[in-house]
């Protein structure tokens, strides 16, 4: 097929689904076939983000060094011209959009149009555009799984730095983007699609007061994370929650059918030395290994809320938010959400690296489609300029301001939530200081650091995933967690074959 026809049929797919004249089941098939990777709905799914903390005014921005300057004397030329970008709610967009844009616009003269939309939206103005070429947006919100799909649709930002000296940032670094989160999640086939722009990843948390009541110690080990569970569950610990609501030992993400259910299934096929998929392409979540995370997952469910295979990352979230359950491995952008002045927790979290894997790491050669095994799941995005704009230099200027080191600083400290994509913006003192408890907290990133450096897991990279990821696996998943099934092996057996079936293996 043509990239042209590949384009329209693509935009024409994702309004059907968005207007509701398509199946979840039957967009995802058509998606992936037209390269859209895994979870083109969102690496965190459908996820409406809504706990992420809203950026605090901007009364206190005083921007470092040159930049502003620069900005103000290159820009003259592109005075009175709009960028425009549709995005889902991420930190990033957040904070710029509620605090930090009005100071690019004020020294440019570029007006700078945000759209904050549901993710599944943002795809569909993004498909329209390219399949238009229009332009309509000047840079592009990417989910790491629309590499594939978009590839060709925005300009490489190195190139673009390279091209056009004169607006090229002084200092902007690229080497200073963490390295694993440009392999993982801004290039494609030796391309930067775009440049890394918000990064959610596993870590574990755990309520610090239940630990220190019942003498218990971090578990380094998937062992001791059990003992903790079963410890907390035998405890009464109603005490410790303002409405005396009892604790339990952890919880999860696991309703049946949700690409949620799938995100903590490959963390523990991953943890007890298991993989997804083979070198050859074949399923590989249902040999000995993966059966043993399987066994540990099932031991460790008898410790969570009976709820949990209803709800997806939401319902975890608000379990913690409401004191339900003392432990979770789970996306750290839950962090400052568990330390905001909502939460009935706040102040009791504590943030820890996952425990160490229960077998070594399967290593990435031994694994099919690009999959990178980690305890630490990952999801991402990038922040790309449309090769189709009419503005392609006020973009680019936009796109390098937001994601200089400058603004990430203040993105990290207004608005808390995910990890800063910069390495140096982790130790600069503004966001330090925030290394307390309450609102916007930063106390949590040093673990997310850890995890993105040493322990991040990255699912498979086929066409097909998208439709696997988020209805094949967990829908068997979530028949074994309604008792469907005789044993986890004739589950795995079952997503085995039918995996293999899709992929031709």
């Amino acid at each position: 097929m043509r990239d042209m026809y590949r384009k329209m049929h693509l935009a024409n797919i994702v309004g059907k689904y968005v207007n509701g004249n398509m199946k979840r089941r039957d967009f995802l098939k058509n998606a992936g076939m037209l390269g859209l990777g895994a979870g083109c709905l969102g690496t965190m799914g459908t996820m409406s983000r809504k706990f992420i903390p809203q950026a605090h005014a901007g009364s206190h921005i005083e921007w470092k060094g040159d930049m502003m300057d620069w900005l103000r004397d290159v820009s003259s030329p592109f005075r009175g011209q709009t960028v425009s970008l549709a995005t889902e709610s991420t930190p990033p967009s957040n904070a710029i959009n509620s605090t930090l844009k009005p100071f690019f616009e004020e020294v440019t003269g570029i007006k700078v149009n945000i759209e904050v939309l549901p993710l599944e939206q943002v795809l569909q103005k993004l498909t329209l555009d390219v399949a238009s070429g229009l332009g309509t947006y000047d840079t592009y919100y990417l989910d790491q799984s629309w590499m594939a799909a978009f590839r060709g649709d925005a300009e490489d930002p190195r190139e673009l730095y390279a091209a056009k000296p004169d607006l090229a940032m002084p200092g902007y670094n690229f080497d200073d983007f963490l390295g694993p989160l440009v392999d993982g999640i801004s290039m494609y086939d030796g391309t930067m699609v775009g440049v890394p722009y918000d990064i959610p990843v596993f870590i574990m948390m755990y309520r610090d007061d239940v630990y220190k009541e019942l003498g218990l110690s971090v578990p380094k080990t998937f062992d001791q994370y059990m003992a903790n569970a079963q410890k907390i569950q035998a405890a009464s610990l109603g005490h410790l929650n303002p409405d005396g609501r009892p604790i339990y030992g952890t919880n999860g993400q696991m309703k049946s059918g949700h690409y949620s259910l799938e995100c903590d299934w490959t963390m523990f096929a991953w943890a007890f030395g298991g993989s997804i998929t083979n070198p050859d392409g074949s399923f590989a979540g249902n040999d000995a290994n993966g059966l043993a995370g399987m066994d540990y997952w099932t031991k460790l469910k008898e410790y969570m809320p009976s709820g949990v295979t209803s709800w997806t990352w939401d319902g975890q979230g608000q379990d913690i938010l409401q004191g339900g359950s003392a432990q979770t491995i789970s996306w750290g952008e839950f962090f400052p959400w568990w330390d905001s002045d909502e939460s009935s927790v706040q102040g009791k979290m504590m943030a820890a690296a996952c425990p160490a894997p229960a077998s070594p790491l399967r290593a990435p050669g031994d694994c099919g489609y690009g999959e990178i095994p980690g305890v630490a799941h990952q999801g991402g995005s990038s922040l790309a300029v449309s090769k189709y704009s009419k503005n392609k230099d006020a973009a680019w200027l936009f796109a390098q301001w937001a994601t200089s080191y400058e603004t990430q600083v203040y993105i990290t400290a207004l608005g808390g939530g995910t990890g800063p994509t910069r390495s140096s913006v982790y130790d600069d003192e503004r966001v330090k200081a925030n290394n307390r408890s309450g609102n916007g907290t930063t106390r949590h990133l040093d673990v997310v650091r850890d995890a993105i450096f040493n322990d991040m897991g990255s699912e498979p990279d086929l066409p097909e995933w998208a439709d696997m990821s988020s209805n094949m696996i967990p829908i068997e998943l979530g028949r074994y967690w309604a008792g469907e099934y005789g044993s986890a092996k004739e589950c795995l057996d079952t997503i085995a074959k039918n995996f293999n079936k899709t992929v031709g293996a």
